[in-house]
């Protein structure tokens, strides 16, 4: 098995959230110093013209990142009409938002379960959601809202046009059951 491919693997897989030199080293069961040769060999590979990504080190992670000279072909391929549908995620998405504006990507993921930081940078490249400040969380992380071109692209006047989302939440038809009550009588032996 070649190591390198299997880095590349771990690199797509991790995303934005990217990967310590640490972690990789503990992953592969190799040294951090064979971990360094093989990011060095991977970012060599990205670094020639004809690749659209490369390896960055970005705060003490590392991770793949487009080419920052091909960013005007990636603006364009979000807005491009026959890309306009939105995916059941981004759907997802702008309905957390809308409802509990304003959220950050962590609270997001959280609802979610799952990693939302690519579908949340379509959405903010299509412009129907936008940062809103920072929280005051710790790490200060950016705080995300609906925009204007949401409630276009929806057809709504205002935020308060949304449907009551009561409507959409699952009804509890029996009461809550007492864990510790048996539906069993217990039975008495008498001699």
């Amino acid at each position: 098995m070649k190591l390198l491919g299997v880095l590349e693997g771990i690199l797509f897989v991790v995303g934005d959230e990217g990967i310590t030199l640490d972690e990789m080293s503990r992953i592969l069961e190799v040294s951090k110093e064979e971990v360094k040769q093989l990011l060095l060999e991977l970012k060599n590979n990205y670094e020639k013209e004809d690749r659209g990504i490369r390896v960055r080190y970005l705060g003490d992670t590392f991770k793949l990142t487009t080419k920052e000279e091909h960013k005007d072909f990636y603006q364009r391929f979000f807005t491009q009409s026959n890309h306009q549908t939105l995916s059941p995620a981004a759907l997802e998405i702008l309905a957390i938002v809308a409802y509990n504006e304003p959220i950050t990507r962590a609270e997001i993921d959280e609802i979610r379960g799952i990693s939302s930081s690519f579908t949340l940078r379509k959405l903010m490249a299509r412009g129907l959601i936008k940062e809103s400040g920072k929280s005051d969380l710790p790490g200060r992380p950016n705080l995300y809202k609906t925009t204007k071109e949401f409630l276009d692209y929806f057809g709504l006047a205002t935020k308060e046009d949304l449907p009551d989302i009561s409507e959409f939440l699952p009804k509890d038809e029996e009461k809550e059951k007492d864990l510790f009550t048996s539906i069993y009588k217990e039975e008495v032996i008498s001699e």
